[in-house]
């Protein structure tokens, strides 16, 4: 039976003919933690110069340090080998881009249905934003004081990032 996934499929099957990171333990090697956007031009660990299991990642829309993030950082912390935290948003983010009412207006269009009642993590400033995100990972009872966090801005043109934070 064919399938809408099928060449993602197969595209697994060559990949795994290759794979050598069964005995992974799935701790950050590097100690590293990233928490960033959705976004497909992001390749976390490649912007870093880290490598396959060096880090934890965390992504949605936006990279904010939402309920479920500060979840992921606290396990990372504490079961993970996470020593560093880097929360990463980016230029020219969508999420930075429309306000809550066009995410909402366009997502509606989409979907052919009213989604004003949904709300979405709109950044109306990203330096302001990215801030209270590194204060809230830092002020968060379970993340040790011990582990580094900072704000980054990673730029999609150039692929550099900026600390901020």
């Amino acid at each position: 039976m064919a399938s809408e996934f099928d060449d993602l499929l197969a595209a697994n099957a060559d990949y795994a003919t290759g794979f050598t990171g069964g005995n992974f333990d799935g701790v950050a090697h590097a100690g590293v933690a990233i928490v960033t956007c959705m976004d497909s031009r992001i390749d976390p660990l490649r912007m870093l110069g880290l490598d396959h299991g060096d880090a934890k990642i965390f992504r949605n829309p936006g990279g904010r340090v939402t309920e479920a993030a500060l979840e992921a950082l606290v396990l990372g912390c504490h079961l993970l080998g996470v020593e560093r935290i880097l929360i990463v948003p980016h230029t020219r983010c969508a999420m930075a881009s429309y306000s809550q009412a066009e995410l909402q207006e366009r997502v509606g269009e989409s979907a052919g249905t009213d989604a004003s009642w949904h709300a979405f993590h709109v950044i109306e400033d990203q330096v302001v934003t990215l801030a209270d995100d590194v204060r809230k990972v830092r002020a968060h009872p379970l993340i040790p004081d011990r582990v580094a966090v900072g704000g980054f801005l990673y730029d999609v043109d150039t692929g550099r990032i900026e600390r901020k934070v």
